[in-house]
């Protein structure tokens, strides 16, 4: 019966058999240091956040808000840096809770107006600017 398969066909499968392992073993070797690579990667930007907690630009949030309702500054560089500063963490707030902020998109004049409404919003996404 062994002169039913033709030769070539019995020499292929005698390679597929031979370089099987040898293929497979070369792609593991190749293959596997960049597949862990990029996992471990990925978990290890999937762990470190892109920026500032929450929790810290609230903290600043309310420091700000309390400088900037006190009025006591003593030159009107220190009252605009104040509210510069402020309006920047306010925004930077509204960027990680993903709530529309109008004090993005407003003008010089509009700016106070827009400021009322964005710390509404916060308010309503449930951060208290005026913690008890």
């Amino acid at each position: 019966m062994a002169g039913d398969r033709p030769v070539l066909l019995g020499l292929l499968l005698y390679l597929l058999v031979a370089a099987t392992p040898t293929v497979l073993f070369w792609a593991v070797l190749r293959l596997l240091p960049a597949a862990v690579s990029a996992w471990v990667e990925r978990r290890r930007r999937r762990q470190a956040p892109a920026g500032p907690t929450l929790e810290s630009v609230v903290a600043n949030l309310r420091r700000l808000r309390r400088e900037v309702c006190s009025g006591c500054h003593r030159t009107q560089l220190r009252r605009m840096a104040a509210e510069a500063a402020y309006d920047h963490t306010l925004l930077e707030c509204c960027r990680i809770v993903d709530v529309d902020a109008p004090l993005a998109t407003a003008g010089a004049d509009e700016r106070p107006f827009a400021r009322l409404l964005t710390e509404a919003a916060l308010e309503n996404a449930g951060i208290a600017l005026d913690p008890p």
